[in-house]
């Protein structure tokens, strides 16, 4: 039988997602076991993320970020205790939101943050040549992308198409419109304009670095959205 083209926007995701993970990153049940790069980042490798990871309180994909301090900043994992929801996962993840808040996710990365008596690195970059722990750090880093991501705190069926993620920090989102579905990017400025709330704290200005409405034609971006002045 001869195969059929999926022209819907979730087609086009899933070839975005299979163009940089090397998979469609199909929806998986929770707790399932967190993926892993197929090769070093730069175009390919990147990361399926997994939309139940996402906590929407404190806009971190929680796994990711897990995952890459446990790789990187062991002792300073443990103690930030982030395997289990309490008080003192809380206390760093409300003190990371707001250094973002503040001072912006871009700024974040690049200098990292202070915790009561932790420094916490969030980002590696490019190691000089010869520094080994520098390169084992550099290929720690952890980028991914995740499908429907539900971000909405008070509705929880509101979802982007795609979000990308450093690390666990979230620095682009995308809407996908297909013009065989009668859809164009026009369209999907329209959805960051009318749908998406500049209040949601995905949203504010210095979280995110870019919103991209895509089609299979053209692709444009806002870098701050203001409702229907963006």
């Amino acid at each position: 039988m001869p195969m059929t083209s999926d022209t819907t926007e979730r087609g086009l995701e899933r070839l975005i997602c299979t163009m940089l993970t090397g998979s469609p990153c199909d929806p998986v049940p929770a707790g399932s076991v967190i993926a892993e790069p197929t090769a070093p980042y730069g175009g390919f490798g990147y990361i399926c993320g997994n939309p139940s990871d996402y906590d929407r309180e404190y806009c971190v994909d929680l796994a990711q970020l897990r995952t890459f301090l446990h790789a990187t900043q062991p002792k300073v994992a443990e103690a930030l205790n982030l395997l289990e929801d309490g008080p003192v996962r809380r206390r760093f993840l409300a003190r990371l939101q707001g250094e973002i808040s503040r001072r912006g996710t871009i700024h974040v990365l690049r200098n990292g943050i202070k915790d009561g008596p932790h420094s916490i690195d969030l980002f590696y970059g490019t190691p000089s040549p010869g520094n080994v722990k520098a390169k084992i750090h550099y290929e720690a880093n952890r980028f991914s992308i995740t499908r429907q991501l539900c971000y909405s705190r008070d509705e929880t069926q509101l979802a982007l198409d795609l979000g990308l993620f450093i690390n666990g920090l979230p620095i682009a989102t995308f809407e996908l419109k297909n013009s065989l579905t009668k859809q164009t990017v026009a369209d999907a400025v329209q959805q960051y304009k009318r749908d998406r709330d500049q209040r949601e704290k995905l949203f504010e200005f210095g979280r995110c670095i870019v919103h991209f409405a895509v089609d299979d034609h053209e692709v444009r971006f806002c870098t701050h959205l203001k409702g229907k002045a963006s």
